[in-house]
């Protein structure tokens, strides 16, 4: 509170100052009061925004810093799953390479075919299996009634 003291007693000294020496006269219809009063609003209104906007400022700075954090997180974790799949490119280069290991790949490809198509035909054939065996027993019947 004294330091606003203070400042509006500096401020009216150097106002008053330079009335006097340009020889500028402040208007008789706004008593010097109300705009020293008016002064201390617009003063106060600005320290608000600029304590609001310190706040904001603030917040994304803390949001760009864990923004940041994640992104080295998610770098580092892309840079260990890098070296991971290039040494099992480097694994299965050596396996194609050789006669015996590209036979090997060629057996286990067609194993895992092989099952794809098993298990579609019983997914799919056995059911319709089933209906074509409950019609026919539903004809029987009533052919033989």
């Amino acid at each position: 509170m004294s330091y606003r003291r203070d400042n509006r007693n500096s401020r009216s000294a150097v106002f008053d100052d330079a009335l006097e020496e340009g020889g500028l006269r402040a208007s008789s219809s706004y008593p010097h009061n109300i705009n020293e009063h008016d002064n201390d609003k617009a003063i106060n209104s600005l320290q608000d925004r600029v304590i609001f906007l310190k706040r904001l400022t603030g917040d994304i700075h803390e949001e760009v810093e864990s923004h940041n954090r994640l992104l080295d997180r998610m770098g580092n974790k892309m840079d260990i799953s890098r070296g991971i799949m290039s040494g099992t490119m480097d694994r299965f280069k050596m396996v194609f390479e050789k006669k015996s290991g590209r036979r090997t790949c060629i057996l286990a490809g067609v194993f895992v075919v092989s099952f794809v198509i098993i298990y579609y035909l019983i997914r799919y054939l056995i059911p319709l299996w089933l209906w074509i065996q409950v019609i026919l027993l539903h004809f029987l019947r009533n052919s033989i009634v």
